[in-house]
């Protein structure tokens, strides 16, 4: 059984949606984040303060090719398509959905400092900015592509339409 792998921006909605598809599809759900803040015994943004980038991303790659599930919706951190080895360890056993949300949203959802949320980003980088640096990962891995555009509702149903097709149904005798 295939997992289903959202990835997308922070502030996408990959953990609120995620958990919804999960009840909606039978599936478990898991959250990446909330795994490195138990791998690290940290908060993200604690640790992005204490590692850096660089150290964050290491746990993260390390969290996430750590993972052993099946029939599982897994919200990722927005930063997971950062590191090709987490991503092809992802995709092994699971469809990856990119929740593509439109940058004028995500500039109203995140705060100016990016850090403050525990994202992943250079300093002084702007929501913009890194929209334009991981748009085409995004693109890249992404199997499905669901548009969060219009109520939490309309792009859950969009997304549940979407992952259909991958999921294996019961067989009955």
């Amino acid at each position: 059984m295939k997992n289903i792998v959202l990835i997308g921006m922070p502030a996408t909605g990959k953990s609120t949606v995620g958990v919804m598809l999960a009840k909606r599809i039978g599936y478990d759900f898991l959250d990446t984040d909330i795994a490195i803040c138990k791998a690290a015994h940290r908060t993200l943004p604690v640790l992005l303060e204490q590692e850096g980038v660089e150290g964050f991303l290491h746990t993260e790659e390390q969290v996430a090719s750590g993972l052993n599930c099946r029939r599982t919706v897994i919200a990722t951190g927005g930063s997971m398509v950062l590191s090709p080895a987490a991503m092809a360890h992802l995709k092994e056993n699971g469809v990856i959905v990119w929740l593509d949300t439109p940058l004028e949203v995500l500039q109203e959802r995140l705060p100016e400092h990016l850090s403050d949320r525990g994202v992943v980003a250079p300093d002084h980088m702007t929501v913009r900015e890194l929209f334009a640096q991981r748009r085409p990962l995004y693109e890249q891995y992404a199997d499905i592509t669901v548009a969060c555009t219009g109520d939490m509702e309309r792009v859950l149903n969009r997304l549940e339409r979407s992952v259909a097709p991958f999921l294996e149904t019961a067989v009955l005798p």
